[in-house]
């Protein structure tokens, strides 16, 4: 393929995904930022959402939900070191949803600071995962 970019997907037990592609929309803290060949060199930390993965140009793109954790561009090459990730096809908004009540019955009974922000966290990422799956 002409003109890719590659494309590396990790989390913390294994190599989720490895390939060349067209382009690579990823969810930064400072906002969305697209990755296509031959990007200069950069380094961002994640927030929760969809990463886009444009197999072609003009192609519907894959979609995949992380949970935080860094992205790095060099060399012709994009490698997000995810926290968690999922495929949006795999999901079912029913279970997430019932999960979110759960966390947040959850951050309720949470005894002290640690526990709160944790407990926040995880509350703050299904909210983000709903959004994608209805939105």
């Amino acid at each position: 393929m002409a003109d890719t970019v590659t494309f590396d997907l990790v989390s913390p037990e294994r190599l989720l995904r490895s390939s060349a592609v067209h382009m690579v929309v990823v969810p930064g803290t400072e906002g969305d930022f697209g990755v296509l060949a031959h990007h200069a060199p950069f380094m961002s930390t994640l927030r929760p959402g969809a990463v886009d993965i444009y197999e072609s140009d003009g192609a519907q793109p894959e979609k995949l939900f992380v949970s935080g954790g860094f992205a790095e561009v060099a060399d012709n090459r994009l490698t997000i070191l995810a926290e968690d990730a999922v495929a949006l096809a795999d999901v079912n908004v029913d279970d997430v949803k019932s999960q979110l009540a759960d966390a947040k019955e959850d951050l309720g009974d949470a005894k002290d600071d640690v526990e709160r922000a944790k407990r926040t966290q995880k509350v703050e990422h299904l909210s983000a995962l709903i959004g994608l799956l209805e939105g």
